[in-house]
């Protein structure tokens, strides 16, 4: 089976780099563009002003469904990436280009429940204990298992792979059913502390701060959208300073589309001492602050899952 244009395919890398265009790719993304992706590498290896450049739209996870729209024969995909809703940007997805080295088509669906990955980073192996053949795969990762654990290791489906892969049976664990709890959330959120503040991220290498929380509620089985001004709009409003662990704040200077986001992490206090956890540009790395007096100054709103 062949990619084909108005057909699904699966992301095949531990994780995919969505881009606003072949074109606006620099020679310092090698390492995110190859048939085993290196995230760790390729962000390592940018300036701060190249970690948040706009050519970067989002990222995918491994095993995550996309609609192919184009196939270049330079060998580019135009994608849309419907596991992230962006209803400002496309009706089914966050659209997009990947190398189409990057993908797979989509196999027969096995009958097996999904698991999600639980670790922060792990690694797929050819046997239990054996060779790393995808490292790098990320918290909220679903796999699909291919049999139970043996010995402490679970073998799971993998695009672009025809035998099992195998890793720590303690690192996947059943997708929830239920919907999270504030603590819960927050517990996936703060495990993310000090990784690096990278513009479209959406892993523990590097996130932005819609994909903190994009990522956040993934692991625990609830889908929101991409970017933040979408997440605004599927979540519930309350009063301000009816806030809760877990709401999440949103921010906007007078006039323009919401730009920023962060989860509560405590009841306001008097005073309007508010807290929060975030990817924070201004610092590059996500952290848990009192909002400052500039942040305050945007603050337009805060909304529940």
């Amino acid at each position: 089976m062949e990619l084909q244009p108005g057909r699904e395919a699966v992301v095949r890398v531990a994780v995919a780099t969505l881009w606003s265009c072949p074109e606006a790719v620099r020679p310092v993304d090698g390492p995110a563009l190859s048939a085993r992706t290196d995230i760790a590498a390729w962000i390592s290896g940018m300036d701060t002003d190249q970690q948040v450049g706009d050519c970067v739209l989002s990222q995918l996870m491994l095993g995550e469904r996309v609609l192919v729209t184009e196939l270049r024969p330079d060998g580019w995909a135009h994608v849309v990436a419907v596991e992230q809703p962006a209803p400002r940007l496309h009706p089914c997805g966050y659209p997009g280009w990947l190398p189409t080295e990057q993908l797979a088509p989509v196999a027969v669906d096995p009958e097996a429940d999904p698991l999600v990955v639980d670790a922060t980073v792990t690694a797929l192996r050819d046997a239990p204990g054996g060779a790393e053949l995808l490292s790098g795969v990320i918290l909220g990762t679903r796999l699909i298992p291919a049999g139970p654990a043996v010995d402490g290791w679970q073998p799971v489906h993998a695009p672009g792979h025809s035998a099992p892969l195998w890793l720590p049976a303690g690192d996947a664990v059943p997708v929830p059913t239920a919907p999270p709890s504030a603590e819960e959330v927050l517990a996936v959120a703060q495990r993310l502390v000090d990784v690096v503040y990278v513009w479209g991220g959406v892993s523990a290498y590097g996130i932005d701060c819609s994909g903190l929380v994009h990522l956040a509620w993934r692991r625990l089985g609830v889908l929101l959208p991409r970017d933040a001004s979408d997440q605004a709009t599927v979540t519930t409003p309350v009063p301000l300073g009816a806030e809760r662990p877990g709401d999440l704040y949103f921010f906007a200077r007078p006039g323009r589309r919401i730009h920023h986001i962060g989860i509560v992490t405590a009841d306001p206090h008097p005073g309007d001492d508010r807290r929060m956890l975030h990817a924070c540009y201004l610092q590059r790395r996500v952290l848990e602050e009192r909002l400052p007096d500039e942040r305050t100054a945007t603050l337009v709103g805060v909304h529940r899952v």
